[in-house]
């Protein structure tokens, strides 16, 4: 979760344009400077909690080992590195996840973190991902995941504290053969679960994780925190400090930013910026979007790595008259790039065709067409209450660029593709006719409140379902393969979570919100790549 600056929230609907030389101002302002401590302090913090199993609340313990400097900077940017979360599920909870079959389990955690400086706090979230291991006959179920976490920046002197606080364990079981079972695919299912924790009432210091002085005159920490708790600190306030500047830097919220300059930006996406081929405007945004999709005869998921999105944001207009609200409705068009080409990123997907010849792809999702973006917003009179809905609608053929059946290569040609658009049953087809992709998206506001849901600037989850069409094209030689993905893949009703990042507005904003705060690289790149969920 990206922690927000206290600045007002902007209207659901707000455009992201201003001058060249406020955007320089603004950018400038946000990208952090690269860490100087002096040294590291290492962590390793035993934790009680209590987990929401299907047979009940279960006790377990979590074990958190990582790395932070021992001191930082004012402004300063640093990444905990080497973190690993180790969950220890007791042999009771070992029942509630064998069922169907399986015989081992892919976990996934996500920790909030909370973070604190003064009388301010934001909160992080901490991804990890792990292998597959086996359910155990009998005795714990232990799970190890590891993974980047966002980058800290504290606002000003005084400790920057960590504190561990919920935890979700997303959990997809496995066949004894490697083979996923239901709990790959995306959504709910008989084998997938999500173990919701929370820290037990007994869990020492509210789950203190470490504290990184800030600031010159701020001491180092006397010691590294272990399984028995973390070391104290000292991080009294300045000699001569006064109440004024106190309250100010109490007021400023540390700053959290969910991607690490150098690493996530460069291991993981490509990039991502208009060019003279397809210039910007000062309506013009960019955006990573990342997912999954099931598909359905293989009772599994394709993963789609992160993809860049142009778009062109358009001018909102008056929406159809009702009495009890405000109505706008706003077109944006949008293009996947990728190296020149209206396309994602290559991405391998392989399965058991016929339920025993593993078959290996790898596919691309071309547009045949530009994509629209209808967003509606409304704003009732009564509740104060805002919301707007988006469907994006997206002409895309599924094109496969290599085959593998068995470890054996397969010359798929040029030409092997969907022989039309994926298509979904559209909430419009009277204005919105032909083949193509469907997505929605739901965004809130209540009054004095931040947005929830999806919302075109700030990204968030889209979903929907989609047929997959027969392939074509696919063979060469004589070599007719087109049945063979077609029996594979295609199918109706696969279902898709996609999840859009946070845009990058290439003309800033004058006044930072908690829609633009953060959104850029210094090469005006979108600087938030987001996770994909299940």
């Amino acid at each position: 979760m990206k922690a927000q600056p206290t600045a007002a929230t902007r209207p659901l609907g707000a455009r992201a344009r201003t001058t060249s030389i406020a955007a320089f101002v603004v950018l400038a302002a946000l990208i952090p400077t690269t860490a100087a401590a002096t040294g590291t302090q290492e962590v390793e913090a035993e934790l009680p909690y209590v987990c929401a199993l299907p047979s009940g609340q279960l006790p377990a313990t979590v074990r958190i080992a990582a790395e932070f400097p021992e001191r930082a900077e004012v402004g300063e940017a640093f990444t905990p590195s080497g973190v690993t979360t180790t969950v220890e599920l007791p042999e009771e909870a070992v029942a509630d996840l064998a069922g169907d079959g399986a015989d081992g389990v892919r976990a996934a955690t996500r920790l909030d973190v909370g973070v604190a400086q003064n009388a301010a706090t934001a909160k992080a979230t901490w991804r990890g991902g792990a292998e597959p291991v086996a359910l155990p006959g009998s005795g714990p179920l232990m799970l190890v995941t590891k993974g980047d976490v966002p980058s800290v920046a504290g606002r000003g002197d005084g400790d920057l504290t960590f504190s561990a606080g919920s935890l979700a364990i997303d959990l997809a079981l496995e066949a004894a053969d490697g083979t996923p079972t239901d709990a790959a695919t995306v959504g709910s299912g008989p084998g997938s679960l999500t173990v919701d924790c929370i820290l037990a009432q007994d869990a020492p210091e509210q789950g203190l994780l470490a504290t990184v002085p800030v600031g010159t005159d701020a001491p180092a920490p006397t010691g590294s925190p272990s399984s028995s708790g973390p070391a104290e600190t000292s991080g009294a306030p300045q000699e001569g400090q006064g109440e004024q500047q106190r309250e100010r830097q109490s007021e400023r919220s540390p700053k959290v930013l969910e991607n690490a300059p150098g690493t996530a930006v460069d291991r993981d996406a490509p990039p991502c910026l208009f060019d003279e081929g397809h210039p910007a405007t000062d309506a013009s945004l960019t955006a990573y979007i990342t997912g999954y999709s099931n598909v359905n005869k293989q009772k599994a998921a394709s993963y789609l790595p992160p993809s860049c999105m142009l778009i062109e944001q358009g001018d909102p207009v008056a929406g159809p008259p009702d009495p009890g609200a405000i109505i706008f409705d706003t077109v944006s068009w949008a293009d996947f790039s990728y190296q020149g080409r209206r396309q994602t990123p290559p991405f391998r997907s392989t399965f058991l065709s016929f339920d025993f010849a593993p078959v290996t792809a790898t596919m691309v999702l071309e547009q045949t067409g530009p994509v629209r973006i209808d967003s509606r917003l409304r704003l009732d009179f009564l509740t104060g209450v805002a919301t707007m809905d988006t469907y994006v609608r997206a002409p895309l053929v599924l094109h496969a660029t290599s085959l593998e059946v068995n470890g054996t290569p397969l010359d798929v040609g040029s030409e092997c593709r969907t022989e039309r658009s994926l298509t979904s049953v559209d909430p419009d087809p009277v204005n919105h006719p032909g083949d193509h992709l469907v997505l929605y998206g739901r965004g809130e506001q209540l009054p004095a409140q931040d947005v929830t849901g999806y919302k075109l600037l700030s990204g968030g989850v889209l979903t929907g379902r989609a047929a997959i069409p027969a392939f074509t094209g696919c063979g060469t030689d004589g070599e007719d393969l087109d049945r063979l993905l077609t029996a594979s893949v295609s199918g109706p009703g696969n279902y898709i979570k996609q999840v859009q990042g946070q845009t990058c507005a290439i003309g800033a904003p004058v006044f930072p919100s908690p829609d633009n705060d953060g959104q850029c690289t210094e090469d005006l790149q979108p600087y938030e790549i987001p996770v994909a969920e299940r």
